[in-house]
């Protein structure tokens, strides 16, 4: 999909993707210009399918700011509108995360949106979103990055939810990470801030439970190697007490959640999962939970060595798609597409999928 050193970049970073409702699959993910580091001139590129992720487009530019930084792309299909919807940041290429986090930078970490109306053909200019979804307080600010979700059920049925993180100072004075997200409730016109995060979280992914509810799945710096977890009942105004999943090992490191299909008479809860299943950047590997993800008894490996950051999207037929990065030597040589069928699933269960009689739902 993409290979660092090519089509002008040095590296390719933070993969997103998508797939339209006309079927266009999209992959997005940040070029960094000259080096493979978190600064410098970063711009976000696209490709395009239009079977399934076999073939690809040329790749195109998305979004640059000359010398600046464009990243952390995050995807969403309003599936009511049609409308694509990326989310991203901005920042000088001169304030690093240090600068902006502990506030000597001469900016600050900016929040944008931009949209497509045509499955991705054409895109709207960036518009700043910073003064409706970040607080005066907050220093260091990161959408995503990966993908969103489209809430389908209850009383916040078709609201636009995108997760998010953010730093601030403490009653101490000391810099702390937090989770929260973002909503819209009028397909993108308006956005808000949602409920938060404690502490010792950022980077994370959500999807809806069969109930309503939703979860919150958090890089997690409480030095345990575990995926932080939280449920919000409310469309995420509000979430329980963040609890660490045992079944689910993580070096700190970004991941994704999707529902694959939904409970109902002829076919099972199916929720995917996927991260570096390891205390180091490694061992991409992809979980299916057949009990709202209170159990994740089957596992795939897409690639063994080194690894990072990755994306789930639905594809056509049924299949799966998993954008990730990995390499030889390290895990940004490269950003490929795996294509899953629910057979790789079983090929690979340790468990009997039926085997959920003593698995832990959330309520």
């Amino acid at each position: 999909m993409f290979r660092s050193g090519t089509d002008g970049y040095h590296t390719y970073r933070i993969p997103a993707a998508v797939m339209t409702t006309n079927g266009t699959l999209l992959a997005v993910c940040e070029g960094r210009k000259d080096s493979a580091r978190d600064t410098g001139r970063i711009d976000l590129v696209v490709k395009q399918s239009k079977d399934g992720g076999k073939t690809w487009s040329l790749q195109r530019v998305l979004w640059s700011d000359g010398p600046n930084v464009c990243g952390n792309p995050t995807l969403l299909v309003d599936k009511r509108t049609g409308t694509i919807w990326l989310l991203a940041t901005w920042n000088l290429a001169a304030d690093t995360e240090q600068k902006i986090a502990n506030g000597s930078s001469q900016d600050t970490r900016r929040v944008f949106e931009l949209h497509s109306a045509d499955n991705g053909l054409t895109w709207s200019r960036p518009r700043e979103l910073t003064a409706q979804v970040k607080k005066a307080d907050w220093r260091w600010y990161a959408t995503g990055p990966g993908n969103a979700i489209q809430l389908t059920r209850g009383p916040h049925a078709g609201r636009l939810l995108v997760p998010a993180n953010h730093t601030e100072l403490n009653a101490q004075g000391r810099s702390i990470s937090c989770s929260h997200v973002i909503f819209s409730d009028d397909h993108g016109r308006t956005w808000q801030i949602g409920g938060i995060e404690d502490e010792q979280t950022n980077e994370s992914t959500l999807v809806e439970l069969a109930n309503g509810s939703v979860v919150q799945n958090m890089r997690s710096y409480a030095g345990k190697h575990l995926r932080a977890v939280a449920v919000s009942h409310n469309g995420s105004a509000s979430w329980s007490q963040v609890r660490l999943d045992s079944a689910l090992v993580e070096p700190v490191c970004q991941a994704s959640l999707l529902r694959w299909t939904w409970p109902d008479e002829v076919q099972r809860s199916r929720i995917l999962f996927s991260n570096p299943a390891s205390t180091k950047r490694e061992n991409l590997t992809v979980r299916l939970s057949c009990d709202e993800g209170g159990t994740w008894p089957v596992a795939k490996v897409l690639t063994a060595g080194p690894a990072a950051y990755s994306c789930l999207t639905i594809l056509p037929d049924s299949m799966i798609g998993c954008l990730y990065e990995c390499g030889s030597k390290t895990p940004y040589e490269r950003v490929v597409l795996a294509r899953l069928t629910l057979n790789d699933f079983e090929a690979a269960e340790p468990l009997r999928l039926q085997d959920t009689q003593n698995a832990k739902s959330f309520k």
